[in-house]
């Protein structure tokens, strides 16, 4: 099946704010709350201010085009405690960051933000989430081909599936952060697991 990836930028630009969301009203998310309020509500907001680019991933069924799911991409500062990574692991992502005095790397990394698949209509059955995954990854990847870099990171609730499906994609946990107030709401649990990949090995 073939997949398009389109800018949520180039879309404001081309049919403006109202019709934008529009849209994005008719992403459906209930097994995860956070990633459909942030499409609808938030999506938009982050993309006027700079803070991060939204992607959506369409496909054609029954003669249309649908919206299958999203990703959301941007750049954040984090701390890796280094025992916590294989010894393999520390020299690579060694040569991209800084130490300090806790024996923690810290390194500004592509974050992947926001991941997920859209459950009107059904249509998250015409992609799994192995595929969007690599989509956004296959995006980071872009760009670090003009900036340089190799790694990219991401948080998801500590759920057993979650954990399992990012370490079959090459992911490797190496901390938590505990929410915020605002998130509390639309995630389970006190924290989010962190989780990085060196996208030179996939």
């Amino acid at each position: 099946m073939a997949y398009n990836i389109i800018s949520l930028e180039d879309i404001y630009e081309s049919i403006g704010e109202e019709k934008l969301k529009e849209i994005l009203n008719e992403f459906e998310c209930d097994l995860n709350k956070d990633v459909e309020y942030f499409i609808k509500e938030k999506a938009i907001q982050f993309l006027k201010l700079g803070i991060a680019k939204t992607f959506l991933i369409s496909t054609s069924y029954k003669e249309k085009q649908v919206i299958v799911g999203y990703f959301s991409l941007t750049h954040k500062v984090t701390r890796i405690k280094k025992n916590l990574l294989s010894n393999s692991l520390r020299k690579r992502l060694g040569r991209f960051s800084e130490n300090d005095e806790l024996n923690y790397y810290i390194i500004s990394l592509p974050l992947i933000g926001q991941l997920g698949k859209n459950y009107k209509n059904q249509y998250n059955e015409l992609i799994n989430g192995d595929i969007l995954l690599k989509l956004a990854c296959d995006k980071v990847k872009e760009a670090q081909q003009i900036l340089g870099g190799k790694f990219v990171f991401l948080e998801c609730e500590d759920k057993p599936k979650l954990k399992e499906f990012y370490e079959s994609n090459g992911f490797v946990c190496f901390g938590k952060r505990n929410l915020e107030k605002d998130e509390r709401e639309k995630n389970s649990g006190e924290y989010l697991l962190q989780m990085l990949c060196d996208l030179s090995k996939n």
